[in-house]
């Protein structure tokens, strides 16, 4: 989009520059007052939009947009004890001039003053604007896009997927890179804040030490959202987000702690404050809203009869993990046919959307990488006990489901590594005899792990022992995803760098696959 004399750039819209943050847009300056109802007067007339604005959860005739009051944002926010009332307004124009809804929003204290207003009555596939206010000040606009109707014929989608932005490791450079893409969607992996302590020597510094209450949690949020990279990537397109295990703990599994030594009740109270400040930082919609220790992250978007999107949940139900370390030679438990990764009801509610899915391409967007990944050391063959690896007979569950339902068209994207792997999705790994069922893309880190490199040796080990395995590159980046009804096409985007800012964007590798061809080959 070019800027438009009078109206506000695109660039300045995404970024949050544009001169918007003192001065009410909606209406008389002070059209929200400090009354017992709206002591706003109590923010000492600080800046109330810290955090940015984001969106998600598109349908077709809605989508959900958010904000948070957070005048001090890294201190439990600032915010009077009582709910604020917030103005907002979505347009169909970059300058706010055609506003086609508006409403009022109550930001409530239990839920950090934050908003997730689903405005419905949109029209499907389209692009809107998007900001709020109160006290008199407006925030930055964001945008956002419906998605298409259901069944509806499509002949494009793009997408990029995203996991792992560990602050402490590294600038978020890439969301800058991704807030230019020409994309309909963002799609985040898990791993959107780590819980650990300040660590020495880091690029940067987190805030507390290790994230052992709701307040902790809270305030480590709002450190990552204010990072300007990040911000821009949320204002320029709506987001699909899944966790995975440092939004709560590293490793941990259902309902146990990789800490042997916390027990499941103290586990359940961190879940508990973990998953509530996880929601109230994420456009969600209300259904995302967690009771206690639960929140039901899995769920579906489908783009037209092009994608069906399958977001799962890798974490909060799987049976706890087998054998005694991380990397491990198969124990019994790897095998146990009683072992889930998705629990029994996210697995009934997938095989459902299998067997009824009519989209051109079947989606599952997930944690964990389900492609085999073993490698040798000192002659013996070593596996992830994290990973789908860890829950071989979980695994071959769903890939028969597959073959049985949706034939055609599986692509898996997942995250976690901190590395980009592409491979081919088997009936029996190892055997390039056996029948293809699909495409995994493992995409990258935004920052964990720091400055990265193409190759290590331990990926090359990996690579040797994997012949489905086909692609790896280990520096920091995102995937982007072109889908039209014939062929599926993945961009792996990377940095040389991104423990200073500035490093330039590339293209490490290209993947196309036909439909009906499952398997990764580059292009």
């Amino acid at each position: 989009m070019r800027a438009v004399t009078g109206q506000v750039s695109r660039r300045e819209v995404l970024l949050g520059t544009a001169a918007l943050g003192a001065v009410s847009v909606l209406g008389t300056p002070g059209c929200v007052e400090a009354t017992p109802q709206n002591p706003l007067a109590a923010a000492d007339g600080r800046r109330l939009f810290t955090l940015g604005v984001a969106s998600g959860e598109p349908l077709p005739g809605s989508v959900v947009i958010w904000t948070r009051l957070a005048p001090d944002p890294l201190g439990g926010g600032g915010m009077p004890p009582e709910p604020v009332r917030v103005r907002w307004e979505v347009a169909a124009d970059e300058a706010m001039r055609k506003v086609v809804k508006r409403g009022t929003a109550t930001a409530r204290p239990e839920f950090a003053h934050s908003l997730h207003v689903e405005v419905m009555g949109l029209e499907p596939h389209r692009w809107y604007w998007y900001r709020f206010d109160a006290g008199g000040e407006a925030s930055p606009v964001g945008r956002t896009r419906t998605a298409p109707s259901a069944g509806a014929g499509l002949d494009r989608f793009r997408l990029a997927f995203t996991s792992c932005q560990n602050y402490q490791h590294g600038y978020f450079t890439a969301y800058r890179h991704l807030a230019a893409e020409d994309l309909d969607l963002v799609v985040h992996l898990g791993d959107y804040i780590y819980e650990g302590r300040v660590r020495r020597n880091k690029v940067r510094r987190h805030n507390s030490g290790d994230c052992e209450t709701l307040a902790d949690y809270r305030n480590r949020y709002a450190l990552y959202k204010l990072d300007p990279d990040l911000q821009a990537a949320h204002a320029a397109f709506p987001w699909y987000a899944v966790s995975d295990d440092h939004e709560v703990r590293n490793d941990y599994a259902n309902d146990r702690d990789s800490d042997p030594g916390m027990d499941r009740a103290a586990f359940l109270r961190l879940r508990a404050a973990a998953y509530r400040a996880y929601y109230e930082h994420m456009p969600f919609r209300a259904a995302q809203r967690p009771v206690g220790p639960t929140m039901r992250l899995y769920r579906a978007g489908t783009m037209g009869d092009l994608i069906d999107l399958n977001l799962l949940d890798t974490r909060q139900y799987r049976t706890h993990q087998p054998c005694a370390v991380k990397w491990d030679e198969r124990c019994a438990g790897t095998m146990d046919a009683g072992a889930t990764m998705l629990g029994a009801a996210q697995e009934a509610w997938l095989g459902a959307r299998l067997h009824r899915g009519a989209a051109r391409w079947t989606v599952l967007a997930q944690q964990v990488p389900m492609m085999r990944r073993m490698r040798m050391s000192r002659g013996a063959a070593l596996y992830n006990m994290d990973k789908w690896d860890g829950y071989v007979a979980a695994r071959a569950r769903l890939l028969a489901a597959v073959r049985a339902l949706r034939p055609d068209g599986l692509i898996v994207l997942s995250g976690d590594v901190h590395a980009a792997w592409a491979g081919t999705l088997r009936q029996d790994f190892g055997d390039p005899a056996s029948p293809a069922l699909g495409t995994e893309f493992v995409g990258t880190s935004i920052a964990s792990g720091g400055d990265g490199r193409a190759m290590r040796p331990r990926a090359r080990r990996i690579l040797a022992a994997n012949p489905d395995i086909v692609f790896h590159d280990g520096r920091r980046g995102y995937t982007r995803c072109e889908v039209t009804r014939q062929t599926w096409r993945s961009d792996y985007r990377v940095l040389d760098y991104v423990t200073r800012p500035g490093a330039p964007m590339e293209t490490a590798a290209s993947f196309t696959i036909a439909h009906g061809h499952p398997g990764a080959e580059p292009t």
